[in-house]
């Protein structure tokens, strides 16, 4: 079954079979050209009872590996070939269900689903990451950027979106290590709330609010963005909202109009996708982001309707997620002998696998970046994007856009 498969669906590109006996199958023709090595007669088995959980599964337990260990050329292979036939088969009434049961996000399991991810030893987001340690998509606004580069200018990018003076007061919703939080200090003068869940994040950015000389300017706080209250010129949340659930979509962006001041700006950055709404990977949930979900487009303009925000602006950045993730594996790789001490094979294989996923789903699957802007009303922001490109203003930024350190 599983062979006939790739003989009926493998078109783009060629996929290269090594069986546990050493033989060889090519299905396909022409490049890019990868190839799949099984390592037990049973694996093929597995992945074709559950693929979307077993391809996973079947990687990390060491039972098959790519070629010359280029994973992101086999899954842009399989993605290109198969993903569509595998997906397909679950009716949408069946996704949605799904989606909403997967991500019942109360107060409680949101800490506990943010715990088992953020909550690891500092060491090992500090091998990929940018020196910031922005765990969101970067922005390639320029050719030959590095990731630190990039980061900056996605935060100058959300800078100047918000549309802040001096003085102004901020919320960040989902905070992480505080990255953004502090640049916004810096860089525009405000003072910065930041809340998360994650109790490694919060002793992180605390230290480096305190290193930076901004912990009388920023403070972090261990919060549900349910239970805070304040009032704010600006709301920002990136990278967050994928942790909410299909659920809590409404309640956030109703979160977010109770906290801005009528004449403030929200900026919510998030992944997303240009399909149907449908549930997470069910891989990705076990291992990575349990509770976790990627709303439609349809998910995002619902909630936005109905919390009376006007949304003054949507921008869909393609492909920038991939180069983000590309590099961190890349980064993550170079240091993957430290890794292994601490984490184990397994637990290497694991993020790998996630890191490599997630950049293919980016650059062959349906996945975006959503970044909405939005007031109380509609003349709030300027009437064209030209603020958003003017000559930088700061010091660090000008070295950021000339391509320097």
């Amino acid at each position: 079954m599983f062979l006939s498969l790739l003989q009926r669906f493998v078109r783009n590109g060629t996929l290269v079979l090594v069986m546990p006996d050493g033989s060889r199958q090519e299905f396909g023709l022409g490049e890019p050209r990868a190839e799949w090595i099984l390592r037990d007669d049973g694996v093929m088995r597995s992945i074709v009872r559950n693929p979307t959980m077993n391809l996973g599964e079947t990687y990390i337990d060491e039972r098959w590996d790519a070629g010359d260990g280029d994973l992101a050329g086999l899954l842009r292979v399989l993605r290109a070939n198969l993903e569509q036939e595998v997906t397909s088969r679950l009716p949408n009434f069946l996704r949605l269900g799904r989606a909403l049961l997967t991500s019942w996000n109360n107060v409680r399991a949101s800490f506990a689903n943010v715990s088992h991810h953020y909550d690891r030893e500092e060491a090992l987001f500090r091998s990929f990451l940018d020196d910031a340690m922005h765990y969101s998509c970067a922005y390639f606004a320029a050719p030959g950027m590095t990731l630190e580069q990039a980061q900056q200018a996605k935060a100058e990018h959300i800078r100047r979106k918000l549309c802040t003076e001096p003085g102004d007061r901020v919320l960040d919703i989902g905070c992480g290590w505080g990255s953004l939080g502090l640049y916004l200090a810096r860089e525009g003068g405000v003072e910065v709330n930041g809340v998360t869940l994650s109790k490694e994040q919060l002793r992180v950015a605390r230290d480096e609010a305190r290193r930076q000389g901004l912990d009388s300017r920023v403070r972090f706080l261990l919060e549900d963005y349910r239970y805070h209250r304040g009032s704010y010129d600006a709301v920002v949340s990136v990278g967050m909202l994928e942790h909410v659930g299909r659920r809590n979509l409404g309640r956030l962006f109703e979160v977010v109009r109770e906290m801005l001041n009528d004449d403030g700006v929200a900026l919510i950055h998030t992944i997303g996708k240009f399909g149907p709404p449908e549930p997470v990977n069910p891989w990705i949930r076990r291992h990575i982001f349990p509770g976790g979900y990627i709303p439609a487009a349809s998910d995002l303009m619902h909630a936005v309707e109905a919390s009376g925000l006007v949304l003054s602006d949507m921008e869909v950045w393609r492909r920038h997620y991939a180069a983000t993730l590309r590099e961190w594996n890349r980064r993550f790789q170079a240091s993957r002998d430290e890794h292994k001490r601490m984490l184990g094979e397994r637990g290497c294989r694991v993020w790998e696998f996630y890191l490599t996923a997630c950049e293919t789903a980016f650059e062959v699957a349906d996945l975006v970046v959503f970044q909405l802007q939005l007031a109380k009303r509609n003349d709030r922001v300027p009437l064209t994007r030209d603020y958003l490109y003017a000559a930088p203003r700061s010091e660090s930024s000008v070295r950021v856009a000339a391509g320097g350190s």
